[in-house]
């Protein structure tokens, strides 16, 4: 993973082991938005491949969403509160996008 988050459905619950803690963090699939995001994924997904994986997915919902988590590259959620600063301060994106890259 380079950048950008992704989504992940851990029906184990073992995915954290096999990820390197030091470059992602990963959290639950909490916010509405990424909850809609994902459930929109999957109908698009379940739409254009006629998957039945997604389809029963989707079906368990309730069941399902809490197996998910958002895997975020550190440095990504770094760049993105940096953006989020630099709209609320008035101060341009780029410019808070090097500080934070840079230290």
């Amino acid at each position: 993973m380079s950048g950008g988050v992704a989504y992940v459905l851990d029906t184990t619950g073992d995915f954290r082991r096999h990820c390197n803690l030091s470059m992602v963090e990963i959290d639950p699939l909490a916010s509405g938005e990424d909850v809609d995001q994902v459930k929109d994924l999957l109908k698009r997904h379940a739409h254009f491949t006629g998957s039945a994986v997604a389809q029963n997915i989707l079906a368990q919902w309730k069941a399902m969403q809490p197996k998910f988590v958002k895997v975020t590259p550190k440095d990504y959620k770094r760049v993105l509160a940096a953006i989020s600063k630099a709209r609320q301060t008035g101060i341009p994106e780029e410019q808070a996008v090097m500080e934070a890259a840079h230290g």
